[in-house]
């Protein structure tokens, strides 16, 4: 970075700016496992980037695909067109979806495959007869991306509460369920909690199923924390929406492709849902994408009147994009070739002990996990939230490890490429930063 590039005008997302324009971050490479700051520092990543970089950084697959796309078709409309690459990818990525989620709505990002994921839910009930059916469950601690859809039936209050007058009308939300008196250290599923589903039960007699779309979560909340779901949990959440009409949206922006050992966390947690939004590790994170895997039955439902009329008024400028397709279609192929699925689950149980490991380390309060997924949380400081774990997340930084916090807790969601000596520098760098903080 030039000592006189001027870092101003950039406004920031989900950042302190004023922080960090005095004291700045700046990657200027990657590869592999590694970013590299433009002070020339390896930089060890434990958490994907952001969740989205599943077989590491430039993989030459991925890079060589982009470039190659980018010189024979830059851009072409998803309005009344198409090309090759989207709809090889449409079928690739149905073919790994389980059930019959046999069609892909594509977007650019998670927070748009949510908003799209909502608006199918609403227009399938209205094409069915039962326009009545408006409202959306979400969920307590959920997170669903930044559009309006997401944040309404989200559950993170920062995110909300700006625009808690102008949110969706006809929203609920289930409780969460994290609960440290009943599950701290759990190691996979919780054991306490499964009956928190019932709540929906609850929620459809205070409204009448009638009323109802669809309930949509995560299968594990990532950005809240790595909340694991209690066993029977999501078996619970879908034998009530069985019963009353209810579609059951799973949010895989984070857990699809590889992140819970499998190709998606509804095949982890035996769930069969009937919508699922992808993102992040769909294209690796190296152009953006988000897909919307619908089952044939709703797509099926949208197939009526005349042949040559629009069944559904939504899309984007991007949706499809050529560039996205590609590096997607390269993604899928790692996946598969390098069997990153089946490492992740060889791994898991590694990964889970060395968190783990970290039992008994100042101002820990729990460690959770599952796949290559895990979580850290701390005792917050009482006069500053939140503090303790972004002080552990700069003392990581400086000594070469990248994690990512959320409150006070450390997440950790690592490249599927990771291997054991890696994860245990991950590790014993956040024990060495706990240990130096108060």
């Amino acid at each position: 970075m030039s000592a006189t590039q001027n870092l101003e005008p950039y406004w920031m997302p989900f950042t302190g700016n004023r922080y960090f324009k005095s004291h700045p971050m700046m990657m200027a490479a990657a590869e592999g496992m590694y970013y590299t700051t433009t002070a020339g520092q390896k930089i060890l990543d434990g958490i994907s980037g952001l969740w989205c970089c599943n077989v590491g950084h430039c993989h030459p697959k991925i890079v060589t695909a982009i470039q190659t796309q980018a010189a024979s078709l830059d851009y072409v409309t998803a309005f009344q067109m198409g090309h090759p690459g989207v709809f090889e990818l449409a079928e690739k990525l149905t073919e790994m979806a389980p059930g019959n989620l046999d069609y892909a709505f594509f977007a650019n990002s998670g927070s748009e495959a949510v908003d799209t994921a909502l608006k199918i839910a609403l227009a399938y009930h209205r094409i069915r007869g039962e326009g009545q059916r408006t409202r959306l469950i979400g969920r307590e601690k959920g997170y669903h991306g930044v559009g309006f859809g997401g944040i309404s039936v989200g559950g993170m209050s920062p995110n909300r509460k700006m625009y808690a007058n102008t949110l969706l009308p006809g929203v609920d939300h289930l409780p969460h369920t994290h609960n440290l008196s009943e599950n701290a250290y759990s190691r996979g599923q919780p054991e306490w909690g499964a009956h928190l589903a019932d709540e929906l039960e609850n929620i459809i007699a205070l409204h009448d199923a009638s009323t109802i779309a669809a309930v949509i979560v995560e299968p594990v909340a990532g950005s809240a924390g790595v909340l694991v779901p209690p066993r029977d949990y999501l078996q619970r959440l879908r034998k009530i929406c069985d019963q009353h009409g209810i579609l059951l949206i799973f949010d895989e922006v984070i857990t699809a492709f590889g992140r819970t050992g499998a190709s998606f966390g509804a095949e982890t947690f035996g769930v069969q849902p009937d919508l699922i939004t992808v993102a992040k590790g769909l294209t690796n994170g190296a152009v953006p994408m988000g897909a919307v895997l619908v089952d044939t039955d709703i797509y099926a439902a949208f197939m009526t009147g005349p042949e040559q009329a629009v069944e559904f008024f939504h899309g984007y400028t991007y949706s499809g994009h050529p560039l996205a397709a590609a590096a997607a279609l390269a993604s899928i192929d790692i996946y598969r070739e390098e069997g990153l699925f089946e490492r992740a689950s060889e791994m898991a149980p590694v990964f889970e002990n060395a968190v783990h490991s970290l039992k008994g380390a100042p101002n820990v309060v729990d460690i959770r996990n599952i796949g290559m997924m895990a979580a850290i949380e701390l005792e917050p400081r009482a006069e500053a939230p939140a503090l303790r774990a972004l002080d552990a997340f700069r003392r990581c930084f400086d000594a070469g490890v990248l994690v990512r916090t959320t409150g006070d807790t450390i997440a950790l969601t690592p490249p599927l490429i990771i291997d054991e000596p890696q994860i245990d520098q991950i590790v014993t760098t956040i024990g060495q930063a706990l240990r130096s903080i108060d």
